[in-house]
């Protein structure tokens, strides 16, 4: 009862092309993590992206709840052309799947290991918009709690995308202290990793390692462990070094931006992603 059938997959437990429901799975384009990623098109022909939860996950009750509910929260975020198109999620076969738009491109951490071009030409545009997206998440009720490089999506004339919602939640009223802590330790902020009451000020925290990142091609507070990366985040003196210190091309007004974003304490940071949106806009002369 649980699975793919045999028919369907590789000896490594991967579909194989095919049909899928009212889909047509042409090609694997990504996997990792608890996912399979794949170039599909629809009844129509219409070109989409299948995302289905990976086989040797099937009886992973944690991963496929997150999975299901990254689905849900996608759902209900109200259409935005910076997050990833929802086009309908469920069950086919026993394998649970999340089609979406397709993008052509590269998640922001793979241009990035590239060097690509697309990254100095279009720098500007590619931070408001990552902001605007996760504003647009924030305004519509929710935290996106792994935001990190790997899940912005980039496409060839630079369009955005935010992607990848498995570990969204509800955002609260009020800091709330989480029953889990899952998440990259290198984005997360110090109150998630101290297991403290959070807020979305972790995602603004996390745009600005995020934004960090892109500017000089360095993390802010590197570490093999978290608790590495929270020493680093809590000893701001042992060798932190500001963005223009790694890249003098950054204007100043742009990494006070980044600067108050990555502050310790949440009550220094924004207090919204809108007045980043704001500044940078200001800082960008856009």
């Amino acid at each position: 009862m649980f699975g793919f059938g045999k028919k369907w997959t590789d000896e490594s437990g991967h579909r194989k092309p095919g049909p899928f429901g009212p889909y047509y799975l042409h090609e694997l384009i990504n996997s990792g993590g608890m996912a399979d990623i794949w170039l599909a098109t629809d009844s129509a022909q219409n070109h989409c992206a299948i995302r289905c939860l990976r086989n040797d996950h099937r009886l992973d009750f944690k991963a496929r709840r997150r999975f299901i509910r990254g689905c849900e929260i996608l759902a209900h975020i109200e259409k935005h052309e910076f997050i990833i198109g929802y086009i309908g999620h469920g069950k086919i076969e026993g394998c649970h799947y999340l089609a979406t738009e397709y993008v052509e491109g590269a998640n922001l951490k793979l241009l990035m290991a590239q060097n690509d071009p697309i990254l100095a030409e279009f720098a500007g545009n590619i931070l408001i918009d990552m902001a605007i997206g996760l504003e647009h998440v924030h305004q519509s009720g929710y935290m996106h709690m792994d935001f990190k490089p790997e899940n912005v999506m980039v496409s060839r004339n630079a369009n955005v995308r935010l992607i990848d919602f498995d570990l969204a939640m509800p955002r609260p009223e009020s800091p709330r202290r989480l029953s889990g802590n899952p998440g990259t330790p290198a984005y997360m902020s110090p109150e998630q990793l101290q297991r403290q009451p959070v807020d979305h000020r972790a995602d603004i925290f996390a745009f600005g390692v995020t934004a960090y990142e892109f500017l000089t091609f360095q993390k802010p507070f590197p570490g093999e462990t978290a608790a590495e990366v929270l020493a680093r985040q809590l000893d701001r003196g042992s060798g932190f070094r500001n963005p223009t210190e790694l890249n003098t091309a950054i204007p100043p007004a742009l990494e006070r931006i980044v600067l108050k974003c990555i502050e310790t304490e949440p009550d220094k940071r924004y207090p919204y992603m809108s007045v980043v949106v704001r500044d940078l806009e200001s800082a960008l002369y856009v």
